[in-house]
């Protein structure tokens, strides 16, 4: 499984770069926002990867950030969304205004990624709704991302081994660490949210 690419920007097209990795060249299709984000051609560049395999094709995908890569395994893990449809919503929307979205249930603003009709974009949102919970958005007033691997994600990740759903460990989370404030240890973090999650 190839997980990162680290190369030298080779070529690219309107759905894909090229990029060279020790002179292999991996064909490697992503979102427009990706693309515009990889530099002009021989900077070197970085891809978090995802591999699709199937009966008959096997596709490289890239993103910009981890946060990305996650997003579009949450999208294609929907039934009616392949790789282009997921691609799609994250040229059109970055990954926070994909989250607050999903979060605050606005179908409307999926809808506009090409390729994707009101029916499909309320699947989209009824059916990541739950599992979005533990990929990021902090308090609901559409705050910064909660970078992936930080003490709040670690929190969330504690919280939903206990039981509680993605969507409530999230929110119980990002009212903890409101309260308390960024220099809060784990352990508080836990013990306040699980409070607030109880509730």
């Amino acid at each position: 499984m190839i997980a990162k690419l680290r190369g030298l920007l080779d070529s690219f097209g309107a759905d894909h770069a090229v990029i060279d990795v020790q002179g292999v060249g991996y064909l490697v299709s992503a979102s427009t926002r990706t693309l515009s984000q990889l530099g002009a051609i021989g900077d070197e560049v970085v891809l978090h990867t995802e591999m699709l395999v199937g009966e008959d094709f096997q596709r490289l995908v890239g993103f910009a950030s981890a946060a990305e890569r996650d997003w579009f395994r949450l999208l294609i893990s929907v039934q009616g969304v392949g790789a282009r449809v997921a691609l799609a919503i994250l040229s059109a929307l970055t990954v926070d205004e994909v989250h607050r979205a999903v979060a605050s249930g606005d179908h409307a603003m999926v809808a506009r990624a090409q390729g994707v009709g009101p029916k499909l974009a309320q699947r989209i949102v009824h059916e990541l709704r739950d599992k979005a919970g533990g990929i990021a958005l902090g308090p609901q007033s559409g705050g910064a991302a909660t970078p992936m691997g930080s003490l709040a994600q670690d929190a969330v990740s504690a919280l939903t081994n206990l039981g509680f759903r993605p969507s409530e460990a999230a929110a119980a989370v990002a009212k903890a660490e409101s309260e308390l404030g960024p220099e809060a240890s784990l352990d508080a973090l836990v013990r306040s949210a699980l409070k607030k999650a109880a509730r």
